[in-house]
């Protein structure tokens, strides 16, 4: 059962390009607006994370992009996890324009958990994986 959280947010017009669209470089950037509100809406925020000492890198990125976004036009962004970490995360994204059933763009992140003192690879922290998988159970028993 996947982990997920919707946020809104509108296209600002410094997000858009000479053509009159969302520059495709910024869907990464509200791919990362999607992601810190799923793991907000987790209980863990990115400084939480941060205050054990444990970075989180991307290491992937991809986005398939089906139709453009313009400028004012209010995006929701759907963010899931379908997967416990263990020393990677992958989180999912699908961009929808209001009043479209369809994404727009669709894609993913992968993340490296990293210690924050010597900048190498390591575990997800065991409260990160814990509130993950009692949120996954949760979510199993909400949708039996």
């Amino acid at each position: 059962m996947a982990l997920k959280n919707s946020t809104t947010l509108r296209v600002r017009y410094a997000d858009t390009d000479a053509m009159k669209v969302v520059n495709n470089g910024k869907y990464f950037e509200y791919f990362e607006v999607g992601r810190t509100e799923l793991l907000r809406s987790l209980g863990l925020p990115y400084t939480e994370i941060e205050k054990q000492g444990i970075l989180i890198a991307v290491v992937e990125a991809f986005a398939k992009y089906r139709k453009p976004a313009r400028y004012d036009d209010l995006l929701t962004i759907e963010a899931s996890i379908s997967e416990t970490p263990v020393a990677r995360i992958r989180i999912q994204y699908r961009v929808f324009a209001e009043g479209d059933t369809e994404p727009i763009v669709e894609g993913y992140t992968v993340h490296s958990f990293l210690n924050e003192t010597t900048g190498r690879p390591t575990r997800a922290p065991a409260m990160f994986v814990q509130t993950l998988q009692e949120a996954m159970n949760d979510s199993r028993e909400q949708h039996a």
